[in-house]
């Protein structure tokens, strides 16, 4: 479906609605569970909702509930499986009962939502999940849209009437902004603010997004603003990082993988090892993940990130099996302070001695009020350490966390979270590897020097010459 140049400037919530409402092909089902129907009622107020609605239902009751859509195993509704039964029913509900009589000339859609609001007394914070599963051709398959949202407003009555915003926005966004995918990441937000709603998974799919890349739309979500960090695993597919962290151990491991080199493999795997003698007999609820800022993102596009470099960079530690982490935390004591919100189990990270002299630089802390001390508060808490891969200096020696160049008037404080076992070397290391940086086999790729490969994991060679990345031309 296309859209005027018109259509594309903004529109208020209200205008989305009677949008949709007018447009004599669109017509679908709403089901909400959760706060309200505060997105059906959008509809309802624009006008014309009977060239739109067919019906709108909500199931508080959980036997009501589960008479609709079958239990969960969980026994939570506020689920990913829940929304995906919700969309399932309802849409096969409209090809049922009305597919022969108007399926020819209709855009059928079902949009569901599941949600929590904050609870009267301030402990649960309010999220949840929503989704629209559409056609964009009559008597076609559906495509799919379903994304995972936080509400941040403190008040109840303002997040409900955010998830009517968010609703509204995530159909119009779908049924008229589809062309360009970033365009409905960017509709999602409109009339509404990163201090009200964050959205940390949006996963597109169907017969109209067959060659839509899905880690890139979470590479959007950091960009815009929607969220400050997305999840996708080896295989690309988008995760819901409360899903994956929530009270598991976590390891994570940033860089900037321009490629991945033999040095960013044994820092991991010795990494991991270390990791996992910390943990003891609690090994098995494990998880990994290796970190792309957008700092370095930036970096290497000169101003704009290039994608084309960011899907290569992904591929390629996917091509290990790595669990990825996209965030907008250069700082690495905000990367810890995300981790602490999932778990209260032990969470490291690993990184370079050369980090360490911007962990311990003051310089980087002027605008927090509580200066580096603040910062420490995050990186070096009761259930974080570091574990740090040292280097070899010019004069043959190795600089790690025994000899660390800290100012003096951090020393002391240095010497603290030592004995407190906060951070370690890594003990076990290839020193025959340290001649190797990034930008040495970069260079090497894009000169066409053959030495390169051995520099480089075997899984990473074959991918870059495969996909031809980084500049190789064979």
């Amino acid at each position: 479906m296309s859209v005027s140049n018109r259509d594309r400037q903004f529109l208020g919530v209200k205008q989305k609605a009677l949008a949709i409402n007018l447009d004599k092909r669109t017509y679908g089902s709403f089901a909400e569970i959760g706060a309200g129907q505060e997105v059906a009622a959008n509809f309802f107020k624009a006008g014309a909702a009977s060239h739109t609605i067919a019906k709108t239902m909500s199931a508080y009751d959980m036997t009501f509930s589960d008479a609709i859509y079958g239990a969960e195993e969980s026994g939570r509704y506020v689920v990913e499986s829940r929304l995906i039964k919700m969309l399932a029913k309802e849409y096969s509900l409209l090809e049922i009962r009305l597919k022969e009589k108007r399926g020819a000339s209709t855009l059928f859609f079902a949009y569901a939502n599941t949600l929590t609001t904050i609870s009267f007394d301030k402990t649960r914070e309010g999220q949840g999940w929503m989704g629209v599963r559409f056609q964009l051709t009559p008597n076609s398959e559906p495509n799919e849209a379903v994304m995972h949202f936080r509400l941040l407003d403190n008040d109840a009555n303002l997040q409900q009437a955010a998830v009517g915003i968010l609703g509204v926005n995530l159909i119009y966004g779908c049924m008229y902004r589809h062309e360009n995918p970033e365009d409905i990441v960017l509709t999602l937000m409109e009339e509404l603010s990163s201090d009200r709603v964050e959205v940390d998974m949006l996963r597109i799919t169907g017969p109209d997004f067959m060659e839509l890349d899905n880690r890139l739309i979470s590479l959007m979500l950091v960009k815009n603003k929607l969220t400050k960090a997305a999840l996708f695993g080896p295989k690309g597919d988008v995760l819901q990082p409360t899903d994956f962290f929530y009270k598991k151990n976590i390891l994570a491991y940033r860089g900037r993988f321009r490629p991945f080199t033999l040095v960013n493999q044994d820092m991991y795997e010795n990494g991991v090892r270390q990791f996992k003698e910390e943990l003891g007999d609690d090994q098995s609820n494990l998880v990994t993940v290796a970190e792309l800022t957008l700092f370095n993102l930036y970096a290497a596009g000169g101003g704009e990130i290039d994608l084309k470099d960011f899907i290569d960079r992904v591929d390629i530690v996917c091509s290990l099996g790595y669990t990825v982490l996209i965030s907008d935390y250069q700082g690495y004591y905000r990367l810890a302070s995300y981790l602490s919100k999932f778990t209260r189990n032990k969470i490291g990270i690993i990184l370079g001695i050369l980090n360490m002299e911007e962990i311990f630089n003051a310089e980087f802390y002027k605008k927090l009020p509580g200066g580096i001390l603040e910062s420490f508060s995050s990186l070096f808490a009761e259930n974080m350490k570091l574990f740090v891969y040292p280097i070899r200096k010019e004069n043959g020696k190795f600089y790690n966390c025994l000899n660390f160049e800290v100012a003096e008037n951090l020393r002391y404080l240095y010497m603290h979270f030592m004995e407190s076992d906060k951070m370690e070397d890594i003990k076990r290391f290839n020193a025959e590897n340290f001649n190797i940086t990034s930008d040495l086999v970069f260079k090497k790729i894009s000169n066409n020097e053959s030495d390169w490969e051995s520099m480089v994991p075997p899984e990473v060679a074959s991918t870059i010459k495969e996909k031809k990345m980084f500049g190789y031309h064979g």
